[in-house]
């Protein structure tokens, strides 16, 4: 099973769960259960590191489904592209092992939106990645925080952004698609 039947599942999931129970809160933690599949088994046997993020994936549309965001995203014109991420492992995911990816929207700064997601077995986290996201139109452009905010009647309850992660942030970021970014090693 590729990931991509699992995205429509989570998707149709998420809009069901929306009807039936209503919106979540942008603060709350969203939940998808999954299992390591044969798929996502790297030559050691366990969850290959770059499967983490396409299953965290998952989670970013069932948050932004539940939540209401993805229809208003959708309504008018934008979406979320992925600006930079980084991902810590604590222990490996087995084949066949049930768990629950949990993911959040933790902050923004003046550009970005920051999430979290975990992979999570028992109430254990064993894997945790940050991701700050873009908003983009569909037209072109990029969507400003103030316009997105205004859409969203942007919750008063969002903590403020860690300063590890607003260093994390500038210290990971590549110049701007309009500037020049040769591919100098040195």
């Amino acid at each position: 099973m590729n990931v991509i039947w699992r995205t429509l599942l989570t998707v149709w999931r998420a809009k069901a769960m929306l009807r039936r129970n209503g919106p979540l809160d942008p603060t709350a933690v969203g939940r998808v259960r999954v299992r390591t599949l044969p798929t996502d088994i790297d030559l050691l046997g366990h969850m290959n590191n770059g499967r983490y993020g396409s299953l965290f994936d998952l989670g970013r549309f069932d948050l932004l489904i539940r939540t209401g965001l993805w229809d208003l995203l959708t309504k008018r014109g934008w979406y979320a592209v992925v600006a930079s991420e980084t991902i810590t492992f604590r222990k490996s995911l087995e084949l066949w092992q049930v768990f629950t990816i949990e993911s959040r929207i933790m902050a923004h700064d003046d550009k970005s939106s920051y999430l979290m997601h975990r992979a999570v077995v028992d109430g254990e986290v064993y894997a945790e990645m940050i991701v700050r996201a873009r908003f983009l139109r569909r037209s072109g452009g990029v969507v400003p925080l103030e316009e997105l905010f205004e859409a969203l009647h942007k919750p008063d309850n969002l903590p403020e952004l860690a300063p590890w992660v607003s260093e994390w942030a500038a210290a990971s970021a590549l110049p701007s698609t309009k500037a020049e970014a040769p591919s100098v090693w040195s």
